[in-house]
């Protein structure tokens, strides 16, 4: 599994996670749409926390900022 998230879109999964769990157990969001809320956070957590994510490969996306290139 290689790494093809780049740390902005980490970064901004993390807090797009965070949002979507306080809106969830804060009660703000329940029913099937706190549910939703909740998956998807744990979805973005996790894909945030290791770097990979499945979509992306899925369609050959990718974030990470390759330093190797050369600069034009």
């Amino acid at each position: 599994m290689k790494t093809n998230m780049g740390l902005a879109d980490r970064i901004i999964r993390i807090l797009i996670a965070a949002v979507l769990a306080i809106l969830f157990f804060t009660k703000v969001v329940s029913g099937v749409w706190g549910i939703i809320f909740l998956i998807v956070a744990i979805i973005f957590l996790v894909t945030g926390f290791i770097g990979f994510c499945p979509l992306y490969t899925a369609c050959k996306c990718n974030t990470l900022c390759d330093k190797n290139k050369k600069k034009q």
